[in-house]
């Protein structure tokens, strides 16, 4: 049986990594023509390192990673109204939870796979679906049949969209950018926080080599002209109601590592797999990033599938038990990370008030049992 990968992102390269670890060779075809050192920063909560790990990729990751205690959600005077206790979480099973920049992460993974079986440049146009096997045809008209295709090509995957023509990417209701910057003492290592207002949200994490990944979301229409044309000065104006500190971040982030982006998830799936096509990563379950579970999932289905495809006699079998095994977490991830989300952009004065007096008072055991459903 033969396998293709389409795309070359953080869920089709760790699907690759691990079974190239396996000894079983498939072939990755990207759409980009190089992989640059840009992008931003994120996290891999213990879940996905314990995933890694089990794939035997884990040890590169970590070598640049900056490893997280704790998670701090803040008012907008940046007073501490809770806690996630993440060495909890290593106590428990074993791993930490890392920020990355995408980049080093990509990297790590794209190590791993063999060079002559990855192919940059290779867009995927059109498919064709036979009782035997798949017909790919690429942007320079060149064709390739395969058995089976996972389809890790992202939140506006071609597959997905042709097999599921009314699965369209949902606007969240808010727009964000995000940017690297250089620490200068201001933030505190191996802690995270995530600061909510009236006016808008802006979390900031650091990073291995001396950087601060940070983002920062205001409701907004979907496409809205005078955000998406802010450069760095106005965006940090935007928010300099939180602190200096806030305001230096993006002020002095370098161009190149200046995002914006509207943010989309998708409406849960109840499969993963239609014929010989398989979703994997955001292609199948596009997430709001509230949870920083978006690449956590992709690498997760890249292990159960690999796994899978190790144990199982056939790779339908395989796809199964990954659709079987997958699709059900995928769910509530999108569903809870939108309802995080929603809440932490209100606006209206009664219920800002209301989240800020009850927060403080939810226990930490309890927001810490919210997470060990990744775990399942």
């Amino acid at each position: 049986m033969t396998l293709a990968i389409i795309g070359g992102g953080i869920g089709g390269l760790a699907l690759a990594a691990g079974l190239h670890n396996l000894g079983i060779k498939v072939h990755v075809f990207e759409r980009a023509r190089s992989f640059k050192h840009l992008g931003a920063g994120l996290g891999l909560g213990s879940n996905a390192m314990l995933a890694l790990d089990r794939m035997g990729v884990k040890e590169d990751v970590a070598k640049v990673g900056m490893s997280l205690q704790e998670q701090r959600f803040l008012n907008d005077k940046l007073d501490v109204m809770n806690r996630i206790d993440f060495s909890l979480l290593k106590k428990r099973f074993g791993e930490e939870t890392v920020t990355i920049h995408r980049a080093d992460l990509h990297e790590a993974l794209f190590r791993v796979v063999e060079p002559d079986y990855f192919h940059f440049d290779k867009q995927v146009t059109d498919f064709v679906q036979h009782d035997d096997h798949v017909t790919l045809t690429f942007q320079d008209n060149t064709t390739y049949e395969v058995d089976y295709v996972i389809a890790a090509d992202g939140i506006h995957s071609i597959f997905r969209q042709t097999l599921l023509p009314d699965s369209r990417p949902r606007y969240a209701g808010y727009t964000c950018w995000r940017g690297i910057t250089k620490n200068k003492g201001d933030v505190m290592p191996h802690i995270s926080s995530e600061a909510w207002s009236a006016s808008g949200r802006f979390g900031w994490a650091p990073l291995h080599d001396g950087n601060v990944y940070w983002f920062a979301c205001v409701n907004a229409d979907e496409g809205d002209h005078y955000y998406a044309r802010l450069d760095k000065g106005e965006t940090a104006r935007l928010f300099a109601h939180f602190s200096p500190t806030v305001e230096r971040l993006i002020r002095e982030t370098e161009d190149a590592f200046f995002l914006h982006h509207d943010i989309y998830d998708m409406q849960p799936l109840d499969s993963f797999v239609y014929g010989r096509v398989c979703l994997l990563g955001d292609a199948a379950h596009a997430t709001t990033p509230n949870m920083g579970q978006g690449a956590g999932q992709a690498i997760e289905d890249a292990y159960e599938l690999m796994r899978a495809i190790d144990e199982e006699t056939s790779l339908a079998r395989a796809l199964s038990r990954y659709d079987a095994k997958r699709v059900k977490k995928a769910k509530k991830v999108i569903k809870l990370s939108r309802q995080i989300g929603r809440a932490a952009q209100w606006q209206h004065p009664l219920l800002i008030g209301f989240r800020n007096t009850v927060f403080p008072f939810i226990p930490k055991s309890w927001l810490f049992r919210r997470l060990t459903f990744l775990f399942k």
